[in-house]
């Protein structure tokens, strides 16, 4: 495997949340559709069993597809959180970013207020126990798209990313069940062309020839679940690294300002323990140790 390969399949492993492994400068991106509150609780009433019977133990359900020029994932759930909760989590990019950082590969997050809206830089490194100098630059530009008593739609975009990959879009919606409750949708999607997607496939081949998905394709020959593989397995994995970190920052505020970012930081990594086959990589002790490092790094820099 030449240099550039190697590279490219570095960036497969981050597990960031639009698998940057992948996405062509040259090629057209897949298109997300906004939805509505109207369609959203009809894609509720549709999905109605497949949340209250999900193999997850939760009400989740994940979905995936391998489309002619890229990939596509969606995520649905229920969350014991008013939408109002949902929307004052998420409408300011600063807000992102301290939801972003709890993913053990996202080692910085700063938020901006530009001339076209909010952004957000997130630097991503290919592997958790890489320093930040190594890290990737991804500039995002954050966008509330609608945010009503019934529907909430906020969109992510950014134009390039590493080894020439660009046209990042994620949507992120939501409906109130209740008053305590809400349905969310986070969806997204990106093309990859034939270099990259080899690529990706040569590091699923090899190195990352363990790692599976939540879809269950079939049974082993003791009986117990086969989980997809491959580039869906990959996308499914990290749809719910980051549907983790989403709940995980919005059950912070349950606690009071000054025990908030420990208490997402717990939350996040054991949720991610309560589905090992899929999601493990370090010991809570590894992933609290890599976090004060940025923190203390960040504060420093600050001053």
């Amino acid at each position: 495997m030449s240099k550039f390969l190697v590279a490219l399949s570095q960036w497969c492993r981050i597990g960031l949340w639009l698998s940057l492994c992948a996405m062509a400068s040259g090629s057209q991106a897949a298109t997300l559709e906004a939805g509505s509150a109207q369609a959203m609780r009809e894609l509720h009433r549709k999905l109605g069993d497949q949340l209250a019977q999900s193999p997850l133990k939760r009400p989740v359900v994940l979905d995936s597809t391998e489309t002619d020029g890229g990939l596509q994932g969606d995520v649905y759930a229920v969350v014991d959180h008013s939408l109002e909760d949902v929307r004052r989590a998420l409408e300011r990019s600063s807000q992102w970013c301290e939801m972003l950082i709890l993913h053990i590969n996202n080692r910085r997050c700063r938020a901006e207020h530009g001339a076209t809206g909010e952004k957000l830089t997130l630097s991503v490194v290919p592997r958790y126990d890489k320093p930040i100098e190594q890290a990737f630059e991804l500039a995002f530009v954050h966008r509330v798209a609608s945010a009503t008593r019934d529907y909430l739609l906020v969109d992510l975009s950014a134009e390039s990313g590493p080894m020439g990959t660009s046209h990042y879009r994620v949507l992120l919606e939501a409906m109130p069940l209740g008053n305590r409750q809400t349905f969310l949708h986070f969806a997204y999607a990106y093309d990859h062309n034939m270099v990259a997607r080899l690529a990706t496939m040569a590091y699923l081949a090899t190195f990352g020839s363990h790692k599976m998905g939540f879809t269950v394709v079939g049974k082993t020959s003791d009986g117990g679940p086969e989980y997809i593989r491959g580039l869906r397995g990959l996308v499914e994995r990290n749809a719910m690294r980051y549907f983790l970190t989403l709940e995980a920052y919005l059950d912070g505020f349950s606690v009071p300002p000054p025990e908030r970012a420990d208490k997402r930081l717990n939350s996040w990594f054991q949720a991610v323990e309560k589905y090992p086959t899929q999601l493990h990589e370090v010991d809570l002790e590894t992933y609290l140790a890599v976090k004060r490092e940025d923190r203390q790094r960040d504060a420093g820099t600050a001053r």
